[in-house]
């Protein structure tokens, strides 16, 4: 079979990158007033009481969270666990440009993780799709001139970024697995509270282990408050609602292009932000990576 990019595919999963770029400015600007790992776990922690009027059914003693509590466990530790915190961790030492650049590896990581550990196969129109697409973030890196890109170099915060995209592909695999989470899966709030809830402890455990080995204080205020209940609502429920739906309809591979249009919507929303109009190269970059995500679609699976 094919997997076809329908509209409404195209924006469950453009939606996510957009607010994902959102996230990665956000957490940025207030990297000096929180600790990275104790954002991650308040942010999951608003979102699970904002959810919870919605879903608390899947408490009960007979619901399948308790009989499949391991798989949700380890959807909660990948997705939300360790995938944010080490975004929000990357944030300290780079910018949110360079994090979502190296988060545009998340299609070579999607091929490579289903490949060696979910049988699936790697085909010419996946690699064709990967190399624009990428060729269109670089585009936008380096605005068109090679020595902008050249000046570009890796921190330690890129490194977290990699191995946090690592774990974002091992999570979108096991969410594609028709054979789990049937009786969850339908609602998408019980779904997505399932995973939260065990998210939360994780996050929770690694916020505690981050104020065990580093003097760190929060410094509270209207706009700290206002952004952790905006990537509460935005970045985690908004998005992993769509990336789920999506996913569940074009597959990861498909998915996992539509990554890349993250560090093309963080270079908008920083000139945004700074009164500044998109140049002719995001234009450039745009098409091409339009052009990777429509030839990795038409992929035999």
């Amino acid at each position: 079979m094919r997997h076809k990019l329908s509209i409404n595919t195209i924006i469950l999963l453009t939606v996510p990158p957009l607010l994902w770029a959102a996230n990665a400015i956000i957490g940025r600007a207030i990297y000096h007033d929180i600790p990275p790992v104790t954002l991650n776990f308040l942010r999951w922690l608003c979102a699970f009481f904002i959810l919870l009027p919605f879903a608390y059914p899947i408490f009960k003693r007979d619901s399948s969270l308790w009989r499949d509590a391991k798989q949700y466990a380890l959807l909660g530790l990948l997705g939300i666990g360790v995938y944010n915190a080490l975004q929000y961790a990357a944030l300290q030492s780079s910018g949110p440009i360079n994090v979502t650049l190296v988060a545009s590896g998340m299609p070579v990581w999607m091929m490579l993780v289903g490949w060696l550990f979910f049988g699936a196969k790697i085909r010419m129109p996946q690699i064709a799709g990967a190399v624009l697409s990428i060729v269109g973030v670089l585009f936008v890196l380096s605005r068109g001139k090679l020595e902008h890109l050249l000046a570009l170099h890796l921190v330690a915060g890129d490194l977290l970024m990699i191995a946090a995209t690592i774990a974002w592909s091992f999570y979108s695999w096991l969410l594609t697995d028709q054979n789990k989470y049937q009786e969850l899966r339908p609602r998408w709030t019980f779904f997505l509270l399932a995973q939260i809830s065990f998210g939360v402890i994780w996050s929770g455990l690694f916020a505690a282990g981050e104020w065990a080995l580093i003097d760190y204080h929060i410094q509270w205020s209207w706009q700290l408050l206002a952004a952790i209940i905006f990537v509460a609502i935005g970045p985690a429920l908004i998005a992993f609602r769509c990336w789920g739906a999506g996913i569940q309809k074009a597959g990861p591979n498909v998915a996992g292009f539509f990554v890349n249009l993250t560090p093309l919507f963080t270079t908008i929303l920083s000139a945004a932000i700074l009164g500044e109009l998109p140049d002719w190269y995001h234009g450039v970059a745009f098409l091409l990576i339009i052009a990777g995500i429509v030839i990795s679609s038409k992929q035999k699976v």
